[in-house]
């Protein structure tokens, strides 16, 4: 399937004004942006449901039904957890109506899939969405560390496999290279090991289109799209107003994270955190992400969860006037504008 740059945004964005070089913006007035997404909220919102605390919405065009909170892999790997609190964090989170579970091959060196694998025993993978995500760009080191996640996780599948850290223009040329690591994901879907694929990036909007054209041109839609989405994104290199639209018109299941910008964005003064998960919460959004390393960090998602109903127009527009001023230039949105949060940028041997 040949398409070009231009014939793929135009399609998935509808009206969206579209620049013809990679590195150029769809220009969107926040405004315009708030009151498309509020919209497309609407619809995803029409297979919505509730079970006891829990919000339920589908992934993407999938017939997966996912907690509208996501538990984060990375915080359960920490040293400043002992295995038992991570073990008793991961399965009060089930036990309470959060199904989707977040991971990484690379997290904690190995450590997240390990604690999360003993936490799905007796009985509790049955009851999860289980994603996971690989750093290699080979073919060959990307069948390693797909192999090494299922012994970690002690599963002989996961529901959703990513390509983590997308987040280099070249990223997604090397992914989809002969001998490239999209091979090693269909294979191993079709061998039965992973049932779903898709790809995460922190970096910049423009990559996220490059990685979706680029599968549009090898005729393969992504199941899933992990990036931020939280309230200073809608000011600075904005994921929610570039590419969001495109994962909604194309039916790919948006996986919200860095609601909090790690700590940072809570660090700036601005807002609180159930505000900062209800607005993620209030978009056009299949999970949110959000990193839990106790158990009262867990009652807090699980109380947003309990009191989420969609913010209004006026209630978003206000809250991005609120944050306005300090997320311009994104200083408190560190992954984007530095390497503090790029793994792979300090352990290129991670890449293959």
């Amino acid at each position: 399937m040949d398409i070009s740059r231009r014939q793929f945004l135009q399609k998935a964005s509808g009206s969206l004004a579209i620049g013809l070089g990679v590195t150029q913006r769809i220009i969107r007035p926040i405004s315009a942006a708030a009151q498309a997404a509020t919209e497309s909220s609407s619809k995803i919102r029409q297979s919505e449901t509730r079970e006891g605390d829990m919000v339920y919405r589908r992934l993407g065009r999938t017939a997966e039904k996912v907690s509208l909170i996501g538990l984060g892999g990375y915080h359960i790997g920490k040293s400043s957890l002992s295995d038992q609190d991570s073990l008793k964090i991961i399965r009060t989170a089930i036990d309470r109506g959060i199904t989707y579970l977040d991971n990484c091959w690379d997290y904690n060196g190995g450590n997240s899939e390990i604690r999360m694998g003993k936490a799905l025993r007796d009985g509790y993978r049955a009851k999860v969405f289980l994603m996971t995500k690989i750093d290699g760009r080979t073919k060959r080191e990307a069948e390693r560390q797909i192999d090494e996640s299922l012994k970690r996780l002690q599963t002989d599948h996961v529901d959703l496999m990513q390509h983590h850290e997308v987040i280099r223009m070249d990223d997604p040329d090397r992914i989809f290279a002969e001998s490239g690591s999209q091979e090693a994901m269909l294979e191993a879907r079709k061998a039965g090991k992973i049932r779903y694929i898709g790809f995460t990036g922190h970096k910049d909007p423009s990559i996220h289109l490059r990685m979706l054209e680029l599968a549009a041109q090898h005729g393969f839609h992504f199941d899933a799209v992990q990036m931020p989405i939280n309230v200073m994104d809608a000011h600075f290199r904005s994921f929610e107003a570039q590419v969001l639209p495109v994962l909604v018109q194309n039916e790919i299941g948006v996986e919200a994270m860095k609601t909090f910008g790690d700590h940072f964005i809570l660090q700036s003064g601005t807002v609180q955190p159930i505000e900062c998960l209800h607005y993620s919460m209030s978009l056009p959004t299949s999970v949110v992400i959000t990193g839990i390393d106790s158990i009262q960090v867990l009652d807090q998602a699980i109380e947003a969860a309990r009191t989420y109903k969609p913010l209004t127009k006026s209630e978003i527009s206000a809250l991005l006037a609120r944050t306005r001023e300090a997320a311009l230039g994104g200083k408190f949105e560190l992954y984007k504008i530095s390497s503090h949060f790029d793994g792979t940028a300090h352990n290129p041997q991670w890449l293959g």
